[in-house]
């Protein structure tokens, strides 16, 4: 997904934990978010461990295109997931990165 920002802007918003309520649905309530150290690469892949179950992880990326930036997160399907469920988990993570590119070209 493209964003009409700096890389860098997009980088520095998305790795900030402080902002994750502000665009991340998919990582509010009882979950435990852990990202990889910053980095001048655009590596924000996490580790996000609910309650129950295991910690699953989450490669993501950001990186220039043209003068805005790409957004790329992976959604594995993880073992015992319907093909119902992992439709509605990346409908889901679709969501929360369309409402970052909106809060971040506002």
């Amino acid at each position: 997904m493209t964003i009409e920002r700096a890389p860098a802007e997009v980088y520095a918003y998305v790795s900030d934990p402080n902002n994750l309520p502000k665009w991340a649905s998919g990582l509010s309530g009882a979950v435990k978010v852990r990202f990889v150290e910053r980095n001048p690469y655009g590596v924000l892949d996490h580790y996000v461990k609910a309650n129950s179950g295991p910690e699953v992880y989450m490669p993501m990326r950001v990186f220039p295109n043209g003068e805005g930036a790409e957004v790329l997160l992976t959604v594995f399907r993880q073992p015992g997931v319907t093909e119902e469920k992992f439709v509605d988990d990346t409908q889901w993570v679709r969501r929360d990165l369309e409402a970052l590119k909106a809060l971040l070209e506002k």
